[in-house]
């Protein structure tokens, strides 16, 4: 694994734990305060950007890692920047606290070297 991946995977790993403790707040908060809303959008976005830019140098994760489910993660990023009048902060709500933290045990997983017996 190169040097730049590892760094994207780790602030893949950062935003995912800034994702994590939003969610920590529980879903009512969610849902009565329009700023962690923003504030997960924002969360996504970023998140859907390292992606991209994992997607653009090393195309071949995405391809080798389906179970990362990497490019509809993608998928959502776009569809906040550019859709923002149609958010359903219900997908948003499932995205940061199901998907999001499947895909950060996987990317631990994959940083984490394995030791082979000698």
């Amino acid at each position: 694994m190169t040097e730049k991946l590892t760094r994207y995977l780790n602030d893949f790993l950062i935003h995912a734990d800034r994702a994590s403790r939003l969610v920590a707040k529980g879903r009512s908060a969610f849902d009565e305060d329009e700023y962690l809303r923003y504030a997960a959008e924002a969360l996504l976005v970023r998140l859907g950007e390292i992606i991209a830019r994992i997607d653009q140098n090393f195309p071949d994760l995405a391809e080798h890692h389906p179970e990362l489910e990497l490019r509809q993660l993608k998928g959502t990023r776009n569809i906040i920047a550019h859709g923002y009048d149609i958010v359903d902060y219900d997908i948003v709500w499932e995205v940061m606290s199901i998907d999001i933290p499947r895909v950060a045990v996987r990317v631990v997983e994959m940083l984490t070297p394995t030791i082979t017996p000698s």
